[in-house]
């Protein structure tokens, strides 16, 4: 039996008495993903050193990607050799051909095998094109080949948010073994991005069991995001179940479960460390406590006692502030302090208690929005306030956002143009090329120009509504979104160039950005992250001392209440006011492409979630708005 890697050194680790599997918690997924793939290379190199095989179990999706880069990178730059490696993959989809760009014996060669030395009879994915009445003797061969190969030495997987490891999903039995499997209706969802829509998701998938995963000598789990959270608490501190699958991994003796913060956000030990431990009450834990308390007993904050601290594990708070009536009145007023109805600061008043400065009156303003309608959809209220209150307020697209409009809208307007203009006109190529398009196939350049093109119109159309001059109006395309594909290209030199150069041409006082990493696809992470790349460079500029960032959230979540640091209300008229704006982008608006696991179009959970926000707050005992939107301050 391999030791069980603590990964102290980077991680966080604390057990407790909720948690029946051990897990560590890492800042962020790219510094958990070089300490799982170091571990993976100092197996392979204790067996290189014993003359044995490393045998390992392979995953897929977008979770192991940066740990196969970091494989890649010691072996080009540390000689880490994989000539000992035999590999067996998790799972593939039924029916798939290898030359599939969806397919997983494609993502395991373009994400590793193709830049490594591992030789290729050693290495074995699932094929997706056996026959079907072949299909139950290939399984029955595959988990023999694994036993003559000495079982697995290590096993890398990933969890769906059906609580599936490979493709178990729920009802997997705990000593199931590899076979094909119908897909659960929540995978195909979570699927859907990168097929181009949930219709060209295959319903089946053979995949390794639970029995064969769980034979593993060493299993490491990795998960990243909020959209893992909930799965994960279950998992890691519920009870074993079928309708968790992942659960089976409390009975193995050698497993770690390795995190990002996001993943981790509902642990107990995390969303509540205070019924777990004794706590250090620095002023953002105590708002968490205060706000979950309110909420748990549903009274609002001015009505918590000091019974209902100490039944709840805040005896050591209330000691700390003496009682609970005056922690009470100093946590309303700091919420109450973040409620504004002007976002750039209101002229000639104190500021001492607003969360944005008066001065300069008029600001010059950036909003970045990561895909061609996240600025109305997520702040769209505090777009119009900043515009009507007289700030210079500049958009920048940072995206074309093309891969998210469809063929049949994208037909549409290519013959709208072939009737204006007439045979000879580029319509006329576009129609013949999406004629010809087969599933899967790329889009042309002409066909992806046409999708961008519909897309700056839309935004134009919005930002035109709101009230903003079309010279304020930026598309700034940045380069590692042009691929054509739902994969993207790494973040460039070129695209934080591009980012450096709108923020000095404007010089803005305020900049908002999406900070919702929860987005199906990751096009935010990667612009947030261009965008973190270019205050790092410009940060030494005078002008930077007076620029503030704002980070708001997208169609998936909103900010917890306690990370809140600005409210903007908004009132009845400001609500169907946004939507109109959303309505603008048209192509967005009906069957959208990348809908995630909500199927109410954008406009509705914008509403519904601002109106929660607002529910919320009254809750706790603020005055009684329509609608929030919330944003929570960077610093650089």
């Amino acid at each position: 039996m391999y030791k069980k890697l603590e990964y102290k050194e980077a991680g966080k680790f604390e057990e407790t008495r909720f948690e029946k599997i051990h897990n560590v918690v890492f800042d962020n997924s790219n510094i958990a993903s070089i300490a799982v793939a170091q571990e993976i290379a100092d197996l392979i190199r204790t067996k290189q050193a014993e003359y044995k095989k490393c045998v390992l179990g392979l995953a897929t999706g977008s979770s192991p990607i940066k740990v196969y880069e970091e494989l890649v990178r010691m072996h080009q730059e540390e000689e880490l050799s994989f000539k000992n490696v035999v590999t067996f993959n998790l799972d593939e989809y039924y029916p798939m051909t290898k030359e599939n760009t969806q397919s997983y014996w494609y993502f395991m060669h373009e994400h590793l095998f193709n830049h490594v030395d591992i030789l290729p009879e050693n290495i074995n994915v699932p094929s997706g094109e056996v026959k079907a009445d072949e299909v139950h003797q290939f399984c029955i061969d595959y988990e023999l080949k694994i036993k003559e190969a000495g079982g697995l030495d290590f096993q890398l997987l990933g969890i769906g948010r059906t609580g599936h490891i490979g493709f178990n999903e729920p009802g997997s039995h705990y000593n199931s073994g590899t076979r094909n499997i119908t897909l659960d209706h929540i995978t195909r969802i979570d699927a859907a991005t990168a097929f181009l829509g949930i219709e060209h998701v295959p319903r089946v998938a053979i995949t390794m069991g639970i029995g064969t995963i769980r034979k593993a000598k060493r299993i490491v789990l990795l998960a990243w995001g909020v959209n893992k959270a909930e799965v994960l608490q279950e998992t890691i501190e519920g009870e074993i179940t079928a309708d968790v699958p992942a659960t089976y991994l409390q009975r193995h003796e050698n497993v770690t479960f390795v995190l990002d913060e996001g993943a981790s956000n509902d642990l107990t030990r995390v969303k509540t460390p205070w019924l777990v431990k004794n706590c250090i009450w620095t002023d953002d834990l105590m708002a968490k406590a205060v706000v979950w308390l309110s909420s748990k007993l549903n009274k609002s904050i001015l009505k918590l006692t000091d019974k209902d601290y100490n039944y709840h594990g805040m005896s050591s708070l209330l000691v700390e502030q003496g009682s609970a009536y005056q922690m009470n009145i100093n946590m309303f007023n700091k919420l109450q302090h973040t409620i504004t109805g002007w976002p750039g600061g209101k002229p000639n008043a104190d500021d001492t208690n607003r969360p944005e400065r008066n001065t300069p009156a008029k600001k010059r303003v950036i909003i970045f929005s990561p895909h061609p309608d996240d600025d109305v959809i997520s702040m769209g209220g505090t777009f119009d306030r900043l515009v009507e209150q007289g700030h210079e307020v500049h958009v920048a697209y940072q995206t074309s956002g093309n891969i998210a409009v469809s063929d049949e809208e994208a037909l549409k307007f290519a013959e709208v143009s072939l009737a204006l203009n007439g045979e000879e006109s580029s319509a006329a190529q576009i129609i013949k090329d999406l004629g010809a398009k087969k599933e899967y196939d790329l889009d042309s350049s002409t066909v992806r120009n046409l999708k961008g093109l519909i897309r700056r119109k839309e935004s134009v159309a919005a930002t035109r509504y709101v009230g903003i001059p079309d010279e304020q109006v930026h598309f700034l395309d940045l380069p590692f979104y042009e691929t054509g594909r739902v994969k993207k290209d790494k973040l460039s030199d070129k695209d934080v160039k591009i980012m450096c150069d709108i923020i000095g041409e404007i010089k803005p006082h305020q900049i908002y950005a999406a900070g919702d990493l929860a987005d199906p696809h990751g096009t935010h992470k990667v612009c947030l992250d261009s965008l973190f790349l270019a205050l790092e460079k410009l940060k030494s500029k005078s002008y930077m001392d007076d620029c503030w960032v704002w980070l708001y959230r997208g169609a998936w979540h909103e900010w917890d209440i306690h990370d809140v640091e600005m409210a903007v209300p908004m009132s009845p008229d400001q609500v169907l006011k946004k939507k109109q704006a959303i309505f603008y982008h048209q192509s967005q608006k009906d069957g959208v492409m990348f809908q995630g696991d909500d199927s109410r179009e954008f406009w509705m959970r914008a509403e519904d979630r601002n109106k929660e926000t607002a529910k919320k707050y009254n809750s706790l005992g603020m005055a009684d708005y329509a609608a929030f939107e919330a944003f929570k301050r960077y610093h650089f």
